[in-house]
């Protein structure tokens, strides 16, 4: 049975955040688990599969309501509220006309002209149809994260723990990679992989795909991934690019995910060391921006801070090369559901809220010659302090000898 009293505390703190956008209620609406946010939110039992559509309506004053069809009416009996039940189409008119009361704003999962993919959860259809009602709906993306995709105490713990395994994680792979050269053996962007999957067992972390290892022109794409059959040999004068994403095999587990970069070699070329500190200055200028507004009371998107790091990029001459969002937001999954340090791929004007974590992961990509990136995960305390996990962070190009 859900915590009625825990339930009714978050319900409090839901309308105190409705009342904050002059919101009159947020309708959390679910068909077979389309609705993740709803799932989570209204931690609905694992094991049960429901085939009808249900509604649960938080007002910004007031008790909640529901609503669900007369085969699946117990589904939401573990949260508090009055209960309507429909079967019909008729009736489902009336519920909802019951269900929403007076309110004429209500928030819901759905990004205006899709432009956060990530939140768009109820679809077109849906949508139109509660209109008819005549509220206007607005997008739940600034409410929704403060309930979904801030961390406990435990889950920061255990991704201080994991972001110190993938930090030495860095030294193993490089350093994996210069105990074969040096012994004249053969060494594989996958060996590389596979080196970094061996200590990930070793420490009993996942990941829901294989780490990524990236010599020279591979590492100008984001994306680039070896297999046992496609992998570059790694020679000296090459320069590699390691990304590596775990968390914990623990239920409520999150991630920490970074990005370095190497060169096979004594002297580095200068226009590697010229692309490094590029794009680590636009890294430590999106930290700089970070601490400067978190200090204040001022709100801090992510749209901002993509702006900070990308222009930083552009005034050295190498904004086309920069082709990714700044950052995602981080949570159970890598790619989670808050706001994202973004103002390219889309205009994420969501706020940056304490308790979150995101990447910032500024890149130049140089097709047919090499990429950097310098990913680093940042973590906003409950009293806005900025915290960058997995230290030290990197500052120099590794020299692998």
């Amino acid at each position: 049975m859900f915590d009625e009293t825990g339930f009714t505390l978050k319900v409090r703190q839901i309308q105190e955040r409705l009342r904050s956008q002059n919101v009159d209620g947020w309708l959390l609406y679910n068909f077979r688990g389309t609705n993740i946010f709803a799932t989570k939110i209204l931690e609905m039992p694992a094991d049960v599969f429901l085939s009808r559509r249900h509604f649960y309506f938080i007002p910004a004053q007031g008790a909640p309501r529901k609503l669900v069809h007369s085969i699946e009416q117990h589904a939401l009996d573990h949260l508090p509220g009055e209960k309507f039940i429909y079967s019909q189409w008729t009736t489902l008119d009336s519920g909802v006309k019951n269900l929403l009361g007076n309110a004429a704003t209500i928030a819901m999962e759905y990004s205006p002209k899709n432009a956060i993919p990530y939140l768009s959860k109820v679809d077109a259809g849906t949508l139109e149809y509660l209109r008819t009602f005549g509220v206007e709906i607005v997008s739940s993306g600034n409410i929704v994260q403060y309930f979904e995709a801030r961390w406990s105490p435990g889950q920061y713990n255990e991704m201080l723990e994991t972001a110190h395994v993938l930090r030495s994680t860095v030294d193993t792979a490089f350093g994996f990679i210069g105990e074969q050269l040096g012994a004249g053996k053969t060494v594989t962007e996958y060996d590389v992989q596979s080196r970094m999957l061996d200590v990930f067992r070793q420490h009993d972390l996942i990941t829901y795909a294989d780490p990524n290892c990236s010599a020279n022109g591979n590492g100008a794409n984001p994306h680039y991934e070896p297999t046992k059959d496609r992998a570059c040999v790694i020679r000296r004068g090459d320069y590699v690019l390691i990304d590596l994403w775990a968390k914990k095999n623990t239920p409520g587990a999150v991630y920490a995910d970074i990005t370095w970069v190497a060169y096979v070699g004594e002297t580095i070329p200068a226009k590697y060391q010229e692309v490094f500190d590029i794009v680590k200055g636009a890294r430590d200028a999106a930290v700089t921006y970070l601490k400067e507004q978190f200090s204040t009371t001022n709100a801090v998107r992510g749209c901002d801070v993509d702006d900070v790091t990308r222009q930083y990029i552009v005034d050295r001459g190498y904004g086309e090369y920069f082709i990714h969002r700044t950052g995602h937001n981080i949570g159970e999954e890598v790619h989670g559901n808050g706001a994202h340090l973004d103002n390219y791929e889309t205009h994420d004007e969501r706020e940056l809220i304490p308790e979150t974590c995101f990447s910032i992961e500024p890149g130049i990509y140089l097709p047919g010659e090499f990429g950097v990136r310098l990913e680093i995960d940042v973590y906003i305390s409950a009293d806005r302090e900025v915290i960058i996990p997995g230290q030290p962070i990197q500052q120099e190009i590794v020299k692998i000898v």
